[in-house]
């Protein structure tokens, strides 16, 4: 039954497949615990205050549900062609990060998980349940005890094979089988996720404070991105890949084989300007089918506003930023202030902008901006 499980997961596309406990041990289960409710009592979970809740559920595969003998950890690859991170060289292009250039990974798995759930019922009458990022369990222990790779000092996975860019997806059987060897960890001294971080996002090795990661500003952080990582986030729009970059075992990594994983030309080094001149329409459009689009367009041309003032490019990004200073949202409006007084310095105090906004926060950002910007 095992044998057949791996050869049907190959079949169906996944690139790795592991099995591992889902009951663990008592003194596991008790570290796993300890970890998760030390991240949240240091409120390094942000704005994300779901991550506090069902813990044991989160922590123990077998309590979330009672039923589960075997995790069945599924791994998809998104490799990108090359270091992403060169398009920081190019301040007037959005970056957007590598897994979010292709189609939603969430829809991609699930569905692939939903076929490899139904041969197992179809073939062995046992009970599954999916999981795709979407509910409370720890993907990566799993992934790491089912022999994938290990969570890295970033945090995130590291796969010996793969490096730094699988997907993961998990089906919970109620069948017990063989499960895999744990992977060890392999990062020895290395520390050049830590180093390569633009924000000081890790107060330590293996711990990482989400409010300063910039992959949580550009996507999960709904109001405007604090002014302390504003030019930190450099033309990042959505996402950051700069940790996963980092990790010298990417040299063994592969790139995605799998289509819907490929970036969109679109999406690989647009214009902000270009961006910046998105309506919620023309956004769904061109973001359909992505993880992109479930931030919103108000949330995601914040970001664009936050890199065009980032851009030095004065004279193509100040028309774009004029216009989005009388954009219909206060949280678009707000981060159009800033990016204006980074790109016209000069001229800034002079546009009377805490007297004419209609909106508190935004004329809240003005006044702040305005005192950032007073000589001292």
């Amino acid at each position: 039954m095992r044998d057949a499980i791996r050869d049907e997961a190959l079949r169906l596309g996944f690139d790795a497949v592991g099995f591992a406990a889902a009951t663990l041990a008592p003194e596991a289960r008790a570290e796993r615990l300890a970890q998760l409710q030390q991240f949240v009592e240091l409120g390094f979970q942000g704005d994300m205050g779901w991550l506090g809740e069902r813990t044991p559920e989160r922590v123990d595969p077998a309590t979330l549900w009672p039923g589960a003998k075997t995790v069945v950890s599924l791994a998809m690859n998104y490799g990108p062609t090359h270091d992403p991170r060169t398009l920081q060289d190019e301040p007037a292009r959005g970056a957007i990060s590598v897994y979010a250039q292709g189609r939603d990974y969430h829809e991609v798995m699930k569905t692939r998980l939903k076929a490899l759930g139904r041969f197992i019922w179809d073939n062995y009458r046992h009970s599954i349940k999916v999981f795709v990022d979407t509910a409370p369990l720890m993907e990566k222990p799993s992934a790491q005890a089912a022999g994938h790779g290990w969570q890295g000092k970033h945090t995130n996975l590291v796969s010996r094979q793969f490096g730094s860019w699988l997907f993961l997806g998990e089906l919970l059987l109620s069948a017990e089988l063989p499960t895999d060897a744990a992977e060890s960890d392999h990062c020895g001294q290395c520390r050049a996720c830590l180093d390569a971080c633009p924000t000081a996002a890790f107060p330590a090795p293996y711990k990482l404070d989400a409010r300063r990661c910039i992959s949580y500003l550009t996507i999960e952080h709904e109001g405007a991105i604090d002014r302390e990582f504003r030019a930190a986030l450099g033309n990042r729009i959505y996402g950051c890949d700069d940790c996963l970059a980092a990790c010298p075992w990417n040299k063994f990594a592969r790139t995605a084989r799998e289509a819907a994983f490929l970036p969109r030309p679109e999406l690989t080094a647009p214009t902000l300007v270009a961006l910046a001149a998105l309506d919620d329409a023309a956004f769904r459009r061109r973001f359909a089918g992505t993880a992109i689009k479930r931030i919103g367009r108000d949330r995601f041309v914040r970001n664009v506003a936050y890199a065009l003032g980032n851009s030095g490019a004065r004279e193509t990004a100040l028309p774009a930023v004029e216009r989005l200073l009388v954009d219909a949202s206060p949280l678009v409006r707000a981060a159009a202030v800033w990016a204006l007084a980074q790109l016209a310095p000069d001229d800034f105090a002079h546009r009377g902008g805490t007297t004419t906004e209609s909106d508190e926060s935004v004329r809240a950002e003005w006044s702040a901006t305005l005192a950032e910007k007073r000589p001292q």
